[in-house]
């Protein structure tokens, strides 16, 4: 009888029974040997560590064997034995090998040696198969689940939120356009603008920046929700931490106070840390090993940390005593960049910090004003490394209040009808708050760069694979 379903390498290693035959696929990391024996090291994706495939040389044929290196695909049935190794328990005595698909070695960009990360960026379409990004996307899967398993174990609601949206929720005006109109020759309006009434949908449309608008429109009706998608942002920054195409997960929870949220924030938090420590730890050994030292010990850190929660203008008093120049100048009313919140968090409290009641002019619309009037009912959750990893306020569920708002700052109120209307029809107090996908990764890997947690990044003037 021949053997034909392929048994993962993950489960080879950690429950393979020895003394039988297996079926064995992947790729080839390396291969190395003598004139009698070949030793491959195999693998398929499904954990961070090689299988070994012991090969005769007399059986297979030195001219074989030589096809069989480092980038080849192939499909090994052999019997499982003990490794006399310690560097696995166990390896394959190989019987037949099959020759999926050659790896010309001088060709092929992923060679036995060290890889900058900028000339892996170039050849994304490779990268995966290195270690370090296979187990940066098998700890973004861990999370990815982890997040749904979260919010639904909590009786929340997915909501799938639009990507082509026609409003702009954050106000910021960094949207991308999307238009089936001739972009050389569109329709024009006797003043000179495009008419967009031509268009696809009638109008302007754009792709989304966050789906949290129409996550409240979800929330009060169904109390607690969440989505999880993309979302796409025109801005112009070459920078480590900024994305055009990047994933967002927004719950939105009726009833829930600025209080409540912090809560829900720091819980969730804490709970997907746990989960990659308890579900990803090889590869975090990995990474701790090969990228940052530090890695596992702030993730423990940070899992079993009460979160420091003050006020902007605390935050601001601390900043300005600090004996340190500032690349951004630091005084009540300006919005705190990177450096002043790992300050707070890394040098002062050394633990993550939760800011709260930021100056209404450096927030948006939506956010709940304070008695004060000066000051909104915001919260950003700040992380070692990272900076503000979550962003988020009570939002303002009084009609009045967020139509002055709205005009204030002449936001059009055409594009918001809908929005406001639900502060008219059995409006109730609710918050929530926005977690970047890669901002999580970012802390969970230790990578340095959030091109590197994402697996075809798109950043100005890239935009290939």
């Amino acid at each position: 009888m021949t053997l034909k379903l392929r048994t993962k390498i993950v489960d080879l290693l950690k429950k393979g029974e020895v003394g039988t035959e297996v079926v064995a696929k992947g790729w080839v990391r390396t291969r190395r040997g003598n004139k009698n024996v070949a030793f491959i090291a195999l693998n398929d994706g499904s954990t961070i560590h090689n299988i070994q495939i012991v090969a005769d040389v007399a059986v297979f044929g030195d001219d074989f064997l030589k096809e069989v290196g480092t980038g080849a695909c192939i499909k090994v049935v052999g019997t499982l034995v003990e490794s006399p190794g310690a560097q696995q328990p166990v390896e394959v005595q190989a019987k037949s090998i099959e020759l999926y698909g050659k790896a010309d070695p001088a060709s092929y960009p992923l060679q036995k040696k060290g890889h900058s990360l900028e000339f892996l960026r170039e050849i994304a379409h490779l990268r995966p198969r290195t270690n370090t990004f296979s187990a940066v996307l098998r700890i973004r899967h861990a999370m990815a689940f982890a997040i749904h398993k979260y919010f639904n174990d909590k009786g929340f609601v997915y909501i799938h939120t639009p990507i082509i949206t026609g409003s702009d929720a954050e106000g910021a005006g960094q949207l991308f356009k999307v238009t089936t109109l001739d972009i050389n020759n569109p329709p024009r309006k006797e003043n000179g603008k495009v008419d967009f009434s031509e268009d696809f949908f009638g109008k302007e449309a754009k792709l989304t920046v966050s789906g949290q608008l129409e996550g409240e429109l979800a929330a009060l009706a169904l109390s607690e929700v969440y989505t999880f998608g993309p979302t796409f942002r025109a801005e112009n920054s070459n920078t480590p931490r900024h994305l055009a195409e990047f994933w967002m997960i927004e719950p939105e929870v009726a009833f829930y106070d600025i209080e409540d949220n912090m809560d829900l924030a720091e819980d969730f938090l804490k709970y997907l840390i746990r989960y990659a420590l308890e579900h990803c730890k090889d590869d975090l050994e990995f990474l701790n090993k090969m990228w940052d030292k530090e890695l596992l010990e702030r993730l423990n850190s940070v899992a079993s940390t009460s979160f420091e929660r003050l006020t902007y203008t605390k935050a601001v008093e601390i900043l300005e005593k600090a004996d340190i120049k500032w690349e951004f100048p630091v005084f009540w009313g300006a919005d705190l960049h990177s450096e002043h919140e790992r300050y707070l968090v890394e040098k002062h409290f050394k633990k993550p910090v939760i800011l709260t009641d930021y100056p209404k002019e450096i927030k948006a619309f939506y956010m709940k004003l304070n008695d004060d009037a000066k000051t909104v009912k915001a919260m950003d959750v700040l992380f070692p490394k990272i900076g503000e990893i979550i962003g988020g306020s009570q939002r303002e569920e009084n009609h009045e209040a967020i139509t002055k708002r709205i005009n204030e700052l002449e936001i059009p109120m055409e594009e918001l009808w809908w929005y406001i209307e639900t502060r008219k029809f059995g409006t109730a107090p609710h918050s929530g708050f926005g977690l970047g996908f890669e901002r999580l990764l970012l802390f969970v890997t230790g990578m340095g760069n959030i091109r590197d947690v994402i697996p075809f990044p798109r950043t100005p003037n890239s935009c290939e694979f």
